[in-house]
């Protein structure tokens, strides 16, 4: 196959960014769309050219370290599915495809396809730690779990991070992103202790790294890569005006 790519390049967070056309050559159905670009990329640098710069890792899905715009959808066409693991055969010869970064104030463009991402890792870390007597390990069955309540917490520690939510919603918004790290541990008894004061410390350092509001339009949950529900930002609402609640008492 020949697929067309037009490519947003930028060589560092203070340069003006533009669009680039390049061609893939013989591409084959059975490559990753990570592949196909690594292949544009030997050809870039026998050429003596900059590659296109993009963020990979596990390429497995697994990781959440790749992630950007294919034709204005995160992660491409393929629901719950990362870009590593999107395969060209999704495509037809002669497709122009358009690839850009995630677009928000909070990811600050490093180069090309790349975004500055460290404003989840702060998120997280505002969150702390739990309070959990440790010892000898207790037994597997000594701290009991509904199902449901197990289920929906391992539904939400799904969240990889990759920042599709963000890149996806209008207001740029990582509610859905943020109430999943609240979820996995608010629906578990190991995160009682902390439990209000979690919520607030994230919810407020959401607020403060410059993400927008959630308007609940659901366009985060349609291309989550790990397909985490929505309902986790209701939760998430519930948590913190319970958290401010419980302040005033």
């Amino acid at each position: 196959m020949r697929i067309f790519l037009k490519v947003w390049r930028q060589a560092s967070p203070d340069a003006q960014g533009r669009f680039v056309d390049y061609t893939a050559e013989d591409v084959s159905p059975d490559m990753s769309f990570l592949e196909m670009l690594d292949v544009v990329n030997e050809r870039l640098i026998m050429q003596g050219e900059d590659p296109i710069a993009f963020d990979s890792d596990c390429r497995e899905g697994i990781c959440g370290t790749c992630g950007f715009m294919v034709s204005g959808i995160a992660h491409g066409p393929d629901p719950g599915t990362t870009v590593c693991q999107l395969h060209m055969r999704r495509f037809k010869d002669g497709m122009r495809l358009t690839l850009e970064p995630w677009r928000a104030r909070a990811f600050q463009v490093l180069k090309d396809l790349v975004v500055d991402r460290s404003a989840f890792d702060r998120i997280i870390q505002a969150g702390g730690y739990t309070s959990v007597n440790v010892g000898g390990a207790p037994d597997g069955n000594a701290v009991l779990v509904g199902k449901t309540a197990s289920d929906k917490a391992m539904d939400s520690a799904a969240c990889i991070g990759c920042g599709a939510c963000v890149a996806a919603c209008k207001n740029a918004s990582a509610a859905l992103f943020t109430s999943a790290k609240i979820s996995q541990m608010a629906l578990l008894p190991q995160g009682q202790v902390e439990r209000f004061q979690r919520v607030v410390k994230m919810v407020d350092r959401h607020d403060e790294e410059g993400f927008g509001s959630c308007s609940n339009e659901g366009e985060c949950e349609a291309v989550c890569p790990k397909e985490i529900p929505i309902t986790n930002i209701a939760r998430m609402n519930r948590e913190y005006f319970r958290a401010l609640l419980f302040s005033r008492d």
